[in-house]
């Protein structure tokens, strides 16, 4: 903008000073200018948005804007599916897992039986023996919500033997011990038999407890100890506030159910959906990728009702024959492919097919039109072009109008038989995706529709800050400017319990009462509950950027399906001095451990023998620019090598140098993307010697001595400070104009819109913006970053506007028409 000025800035200032009393003032703004300081710049930031109202562009699409539910973070069982106990079944281990049993008076015990079991599919129940009283506590997932006047229902499956008990008492307890509701059992007998009670709550408590106690002689076996509140969303089962955050969204479609969660670290345990259907007590649970038990409450046809209660068309994932580790033998494929073609006929088919009738007994006669499937999740190579062309052929030989979406991953996509939608995913810091905005713009128009299934800012984001909404706004902006090519998007991952974050940010965050939503959240839902028919060209003129700053960040080692141990790691400045030695005689002090894993030091390494994924151990500062790395590594066993991380300012920053990575083929830095990929290998039971030197934005790698890579990590591109779209809405008339300032400061704006007689007259913006880009969503303050609304009146065809720093604004405008 200084460039508009044919006197310089400076002479202007120093003419300014002469003013007397404003004189302190302008010779501040003076000495700032000659340093170069940004903010004397800001007040002249000034941008023009044209949008051609004569000139109407593509039809958007109207699945453009959805959401995507993968069962992560407890976001299922212990989140949107309200069962309160946690381990109902006792299947999720040989022992009295998140129970406390406690022998009140006389001789008695518990443990886990197997002896008779409730159903083929339920085979363990809890056996309380011996004679004398006791009691079971159960505190569910992180405390149960009960409020006061509702009313739960307890249902208890129990038999006896050898013996006699006394009515079982059941109470729901408050956390300092006060009683908020009691019931009865009775009439246990010899045979499996259901027994329930409803229980009022005459106070609340978000961190409640249930409590089960009785008194007899011999056993007493308990099975499926379920207690739900009687209130849900639509009365179809979900938590109501959790629903609702949902139905805020106004999803056009939802994938479900993942994600990691569809292939499974291997076949014995990937979410496989005919398991998940039925009479829930016969839904055998299974430990979720994710880290924790899944009851498969929240099953296939759970899925789709809520998708249906949403409005929302489903998208269903399917397995495509591929683990993390295991793959169907080409030969053997076919059982997998049925299984594709029987989830479409349970969703949409006949109620006299064989899993159409299924799904009617289930209580829904009518058909869920499922309308989309994507075969596999993050699928790629030979073996995922091998397998596609079989569920492709069977599906559109019987189901034509099912539309199907392959994954692009590894840098390509199947092309034969071509899919209907190419799945891409996206996880990087904001100005990544700032830049993003105009990928699509050169995207080729005769291949297949874009789906992007998942996308975040998860670098430089702490737990969802604006400055990554922002980042995802400007993206979303090229998304509809090119919805002729991108047909339907949805951010990743959907829902965290606070208790439970195995993947960070989260756009909806809760614990057992509350619910809070990101600024990216209020993103999604500005963008979707503000669409347009078609789109309308714009031409936006703005300033840029300062270039992106250097990276800097902790230091760290750690695996990937593999075990391994450091040892003498050290870290040194350019100038020799040294940061950080490690020393392992006293343990791990000053190290943090992410992600899990079985970290111990032994003799004098730091060792880890878990065979998890994403399993980091960091230390030092998150200030530590420019280093050098330096330490040894041996491999244990496992799939892989060693990943050596550096720029970590945020827990979840995946900036690493990737030492025999993807199945121990290839070494490569994987910091916003994957570069620099070189064919290798590493070898178990060998000590390596690793040096990584770090300066600025730029990388050399060297393993044994020899330099591997030697590149720069960020481009230090400007990025613009502005992003805008523009859309019409038929029905009213309404112009919708969606624009991003991810500018430190204000920017004013000329709009002009040309090309029609019926130009906006008035409307409404909704800002959303805070005094910081850094500035996050919390239970304590959870609307701190959310939109505002305010009424605007347009002066013609062209009118100014200034959009606040960070922010994202969308202008809904009335027309004369």
């Amino acid at each position: 903008m200084l460039r508009q000025f044919r006197t310089s800035p400076i002479s202007i200032l120093l003419k300014l000073s002469s003013f007397g009393p404003y004189r302190p003032m302008w010779l501040a703004l003076l000495i700032a200018a000659a340093m170069g300081l940004a903010a004397p710049c800001a007040a002249f930031s000034q941008a023009s948005i044209t949008v051609e109202l004569g000139k109407p562009g593509h039809p958007i699409s109207p699945h453009l804007w959805g959401i995507f539910f993968e069962d992560i973070n407890n976001s299922a069982d212990g989140g949107i599916y309200p069962e309160m106990v946690r381990n109902r079944s006792f299947e999720d281990s040989k022992k009295l897992e998140n129970w406390k049993f406690s022998a009140v008076s006389g001789d008695c015990g518990a443990e886990i039986d197997d002896s008779r079991p409730l159903n083929p599919f339920n085979r363990q129940s809890l056996r309380v023996r011996g004679n004398g009283a006791w009691q079971l506590e159960n505190e569910g997932y992180w405390g149960m919500n009960i409020v006061k006047g509702e009313t739960y229902r307890l249902r208890v499956a129990a038999r006896q033997s050898d013996g006699s008990q006394d009515p079982i008492t059941v109470e729901l307890v408050a956390a300092d011990g006060r009683e908020l509701a009691r019931g009865k059992l009775s009439a246990v007998t010899s045979a499996w038999r259901y027994h329930e009670v409803e229980l009022q709550a005459s106070d609340t408590d978000a961190k409640a407890n249930l409590q089960l106690s009785g008194s007899g002689k011999g056993s007493l076996f308990l099975d499926m100890v379920s207690l739900l509140p009687r209130k849900t969303w639509k009365d179809h089962g979900m938590r109501v506030d959790l629903a609702e955050s949902l139905d805020g969204l106004r999803p056009s479609f939802v994938r479900f159910p993942g994600g990691c969660w569809v292939e499974g670290e291997d076949f014995a345990h990937m979410n496989h959906w005919k398991n998940t259907i039925g009479d829930v007590d016969a839904r055998t649970p299974l430990w979720n990728i994710w880290g924790y038990n899944a009851t498969h409450g929240l099953g296939f046809h759970e899925y789709l009702q809520l998708a249906e209660d949403l409005g929302a068309t489903p998208l269903f994932d399917i397995n495509v024959g591929m683990s993390h580790r295991e793959i169907v033998p080409l030969d053997r494929m076919d059982q997998w492919v049925q299984d594709a073609l029987d989830a479409i006929e349970y969703a949409n088919g006949p109620t006299n097919s064989v899993w159409g009738a299924r799904r009617a007994a289930a209580g829904h006669p009518e058909p869920f039109h499922l309308k989309f499937m994507e075969i596999g999740n993050e699928n790629g190579g030979q073996p995922y072009r091998e397998r596609w062309p079989l569920f492709v052929k069977a599906i559109r030989e019987r189901y034509p109008e099912v539309q199907l979406i392959a994954n692009h991953w590894q840098g390509s996509y199947p092309k034969s038989p071509a899919p209907d939608l190419v799945d891409e995913h996206y996880y990087e810091a904001p100005e990544d995706f700032m830049r993003r905005a105009t990928q699509y713009d050169r995207y080729e128009r005769n291949g297949p529709k874009i789906f992007v299934g998942e996308y975040a800012v998860t670098r430089r984001a702490g737990q969802g800050n604006l400055r990554a909404a922002l980042g995802e706004a400007a993206f979303m902006t090229g998304i509809e400017r090119n919805s002729d090519i991108v047909a339907m998007a949805c951010y990743a991952p959907l829902f965290v319990n606070m208790n439970h974050r195995a993947w960070n940010p989260d756009l909806i965050n809760f614990d057992s009462s509350k619910w809070y939503g990101l600024p990216g959240y209020y993103v999604q839902q500005m963008f979707s509950a503000n669409r347009g028919d078609v789109s309308l060209p714009v031409q936006l003129k703005a300033p840029e950027n300062a270039p992106a700053e250097s990276g800097k960040g902790k230091i760290g080692v750690g695996t990937w399906n593999t075990q391994a141990e450091f040892k003498d790691i050290r870290v040194t400045a350019p100038d020799g001095k040294v940061l950080f030695v490690s020393d392992f005689s006293s343990g791990t002090e000053g190290w943090r451990m992410l992600g899990g894993g079985d970290w111990k030091t032994v003799e004098g390494a730091l060792r880890q023998t878990s065979d998890q994924t994403f399993v980091r151990a960091i230390v030092g500062e998150t200030n530590w620019t420019d280093y050098t790395i330096s330490l040894k590594a041996k491999k244990l066993g496992g799939a892989e090598g060693f990943l050596v991380l550096f720029h970590i300012e945020s827990p979840e920053d995946r900036n690493w140098w990737n030492i025999g990575g993807w199945n121990n083929t290839q070494h490569a830095i994987e910091y916003d993307g994957t570069m620099g990929g070189k064919q290798g290998f590493i070898e178990t039971g060998k000590w390596y010697d690793i040096r990584v030197e770090v300066r600025g934005n730029h990388v050399k790698c060297h393993l044994d001595g020899e330099l591997v890579h030697d590149l720069d990590i960020a481009s230090p591109k400007q990025v613009p400070t502005m992003y805008a779209c523009a859309s019409k809405e038929k029905a009213s008339g309404d112009i919708i104009v969606k624009v991003v300032n991810a500018a430190t400061t204000p920017i004013e704006t000329t709009l002009n819109f040309s090309g029609e007689s019926s130009a906006p007259k008035q409307g409404m913006a909704m800002v959303l913006t805070s005094a910081s880009g850094m500035d996050e969503n919390s239970l304590a303050e959870p609307t701190k970053v959310s939109p505002k609304s305010e009424p605007i009146s347009c002066q013609g065809s062209t009118f100014k506007r200034e959009f606040p720093a960070n922010s994202f604004t969308v202008l809904r405008l009335k027309t004369s028409r």
